[in-house]
């Protein structure tokens, strides 16, 4: 039996109206008609059975009819800070970062970036969240920010409890990969990598190096594998 499409909507309550971008994508892609079921999401890490009664002028009415604690949201909380990338790739971190459960996505101007984000790009980075967490059965999308400059994202970062610096040039890790305990941080950078003065400002912000390994990672690359390794250790794979 296959599971009942999934939209996000801002309000809950037992008569629900599925409009803009949504409704679109239920009418004309999907094809639902009356008696069609479905799942709601209100960012809440609740899930909520409906079922469509009919089509209005510019919009589904739906009737819910029961709701449930889901258990696909990660129970700790992990961030991962990416510096902008060219093309899509911004866009191919953020929907992997949401399948394997990040919190919080920042996206990042430094030194050496080439790409650029404006409001146009952020609101696609956020619609890539929001069908990343439908299509891996999260009932959460993980919210998507911008900070103009690497001072700002090393802010962003304050109060994690563990926070990690991928850096290109670093040929091993600083001492032994840290236990993460509570919440944590991870930092990568865009194509060009980091610069030294970089680095030297993210230690002394409280993080710690890590190594990429013996080969050099495309930026994307080094992202999804950072986070993976954070996923992991945090009990969240497997």
């Amino acid at each position: 039996m296959s599971v009942p499409k999934r939209f996000f909507v801002e309000h809950i309550s037992e008569e629900v109206v599925l409009s803009g971008e949504e409704f679109r994508h239920a009418r004309n892609v999907l094809r639902l008609t009356a008696g069609d079921e479905v799942t709601l999401l209100d960012g809440s890490g609740k899930e909520y059975s409906a079922i469509v009664e009919r089509a209005e002028r510019g919009g589904l009415l739906l009737h819910v009819t029961g709701e449930r604690t889901s258990d696909r949201e990660p129970r700790r909380d992990y961030c991962i800070l990416i510096g902008a990338l060219k093309g899509d790739k911004t866009e191919l971190v953020v929907q992997k970062a949401v399948e394997l459960g990040a919190s919080r996505i920042v996206v990042f101007s430094s030194r050496y970036s080439s790409a650029f984000m404006n409001g146009n790009k952020l609101e696609r980075l956020g619609r890539v969240s929001h069908e990343a967490a439908k299509q891996c059965l999260r009932t959460v999308a993980p919210p998507v920010e911008f900070c103009e400059s690497f001072s700002a994202a090393l802010e962003a970062a304050k109060g994690y409890d563990t926070k990690l610096f991928a850096c290109e040039f670093l040929t091993e890790n600083e001492g032994t990969m840290p236990e993460i305990n509570g919440s944590c941080a991870v930092m990568v950078g865009s194509e060009g990598g980091f610069t030294q003065e970089e680095f030297a400002l993210a230690k002394a912000a409280g993080f710690t190096g890590i190594s990429l390994g013996r080969r050099i990672l495309r930026a994307e690359t080094a992202a999804i594998a950072c986070l993976a390794v954070v996923a992991y250790r945090m009990g969240e794979l497997g």
